[in-house]
């Protein structure tokens, strides 16, 4: 993993959080586990939009901090499981009232952004 040049402050609690959830698709990574255990592949596949490396790399740190675990299956082929973790479970409310903000906030960032409001 990523070393930081700056040493991280243990005693903040908001960056505690950054550090676990701020990426830009670890609070989705955990919203989708949360409906269920899912393999890379369909990670991948709902979120085309990110590289597979991003979204490697952001399960890797989400499964350091604990918020899940991996299960590998030793049959054939080989695969790969990533479910939701208790402690991950505990911010599913947090990341839904961030979901809620931003959605209440979409018109305000459309007049920001420039972007015309659909009729």
């Amino acid at each position: 993993m990523y070393q930081k040049k700056m040493p991280f402050d243990i005693k903040c609690g908001i960056k505690i959080s950054m550090e676990v959830i701020g990426g830009k698709w670890k609070p989705c990574i955990l919203q989708e586990l949360n409906e269920g255990a899912k393999r890379p592949s369909e990670l991948h596949r709902l979120f085309d939009d990110a590289s597979p490396r991003v979204i490697n790399q952001q399960l890797k740190e989400l499964e350091i901090h604990g918020m899940i675990k991996k299960k590998i299956f030793a049959e054939l082929p080989p695969h790969t499981e990533y479910s939701i973790t208790e402690d991950g479970e505990s911010l599913i409310p947090i990341i839904a009232t961030l979901e809620q903000w931003g959605n209440n906030f979409r018109p305000k960032m459309m007049k920001i952004l420039g972007i015309p409001e659909k009729e």
